[in-house]
């Protein structure tokens, strides 16, 4: 068997049914606005870099763009459940399919590294007072990115999953210290010191034991990456067989419990619940801790307000995503919600979640309302008026699809 050919046909299968929907995201409302947003951006650090404020903490952003960027891994191996039954006799031989996986997964992170860096690179150069050069960071992160690739890999394979998650604490903990040692401290010891840690984590990820291929671990992680995929195309168009992943988060197990027991509100229960475990919750917290720090320390200026306006925006747009969490639910179709009640329920709930992340971004506005009453109402007022246009929009969507039915 030819293992590099089956992950080549497999990828390959996995990209042509990509490809249908690409029309649809290129025709999208959706992706133009997104592009002008990125238009606006573009011209907004354009104005940034010839207008530098003094002050700006240039350090401490690059740590903050640049350690996700180097950190963050993933791959994709497109193994299948089957795959514990058909490709188990070769496990012995499975390092060359898994090869070209490692080797295209850094690939692409040190793609998207490298273009995190360069934009912010202008704006380092300008600030700090003593930047260092470009191709020495660039090495750095690299290595940095690489370490971090080998250290998921042995995570992923540890028999032990509380270990598993010590290290994946640890891998974060050492590319944080590893960037922040070469931003602050001279060139010199900073490279030791990133050398001399470098051989400490890859001595500590030989001590746990392992599998020598963990089966079921790279279908689940492979499950994921593929509906991460399916619920981004969810954006512009309906997307057929979607999952999501569930989180057991236990602080919010009490969310939802007070909505009335009525077949009305019974969607709003389902939605609810499998909003406070599931990935659209984490992706628009991290969102809105961003915007949080982000409009902070632009509170000040119309900057602000154009950066709380694009981030709410891209919260809508995830939030977006939960009009299909129940589309091909079989208990659905079996227990007797009332008609109309699902669309309902789901344009509601996002735009009250709207509303609510609209109120918590904008905080940091009130703390200069003394000075700029008419702005910071006229700003609240635009992140009302976007969370109602979203809540206009679902809901002149979900009627288009029942008229197509």
């Amino acid at each position: 068997m030819d293992l590099k050919e089956l992950r080549r046909q497999r990828r390959s299968r996995f990209m042509g049914s990509m490809l249908p929907y690409v029309g649809y995201v290129i025709k999208s409302g959706v992706a133009m606005l997104l592009l002008l947003l990125l238009i606006v951006f573009s011209a907004w650090y354009t104005s940034l870099l010839r207008d530098t404020p003094s002050g700006i903490p240039i350090r401490w952003v690059m740590l903050v763009l640049l350690l996700p960027a180097a950190v963050h891994s993933s791959f994709r191996t497109y193994l299948q459940s089957p795959d514990t039954i058909f490709l188990l006799p070769q496990g012995h031989r499975m390092k060359e399919y898994f090869a070209r996986t490692w080797v295209s997964g850094n690939v692409w992170k040190i793609v998207r590294l490298l273009f995190v860096l360069i934009t912010v690179w202008p704006l380092y150069i300008r600030t700090d007072e003593s930047p260092r050069s470009l191709f020495a960071t660039v090495l750095i992160l690299i290595l940095v990115k690489l370490l971090s690739s080998y250290g998921l890999w042995r995570e992923t394979a540890m028999i032990s999953r509380p270990a598993a998650v010590a290290y994946n604490l640890l891998r974060w903990a050492v590319g944080g210290l590893m960037i922040a040692a070469w931003l602050w401290q001279p060139s010199l010891r900073a490279l030791i010191f990133i050398l001399i840690l470098a051989a400490a984590y890859l001595a500590a990820c030989s001590v746990p034991g392992r599998h020598s291929v963990p089966w079921e671990r790279l279908i689940a992680m492979e499950k994921n990456q593929g509906s991460r995929a399916l619920m981004i195309l969810g954006w512009f168009v309906d997307v057929p067989g979607r999952e999501q992943r569930v989180y057991a988060r236990r602080y919010l197990s009490r969310w939802g419990s007070g909505i009335a027991w009525r077949s009305n509100a019974a969607y709003r229960f389902l939605l609810t619940k499998s909003f406070a475990r599931g990935d659209v919750f984490a992706i628009v917290m991290r969102i809105a801790v961003l915007a949080l720090l982000l409009v902070w320390w632009n509170r000040g200026s119309y900057v602000g307000s154009g950066i709380y306006l694009f981030f709410l925006f891209i919260m809508g747009i995830q939030l977006s995503a939960l009009r299909k969490l129940h589309s091909e639910s079989f208990w659905l179709s079996v227990y007797p919600l009332p008609e109309g009640s699902k669309g309902e329920s789901t344009n509601q709930f996002i735009f009250r979640a709207l509303l609510l992340l609209a109120l918590l971004t904008g905080l940091p506005f009130l703390a200069t309302a003394g000075e700029r009453p008419l702005p910071v109402l006229g700003t609240f007022l635009a992140g009302a008026l976007l969370a109602y246009v979203f809540k206009e929009y679902l809901k002149r969507k979900e009627a288009t699809v029942d008229e197509d039915f």
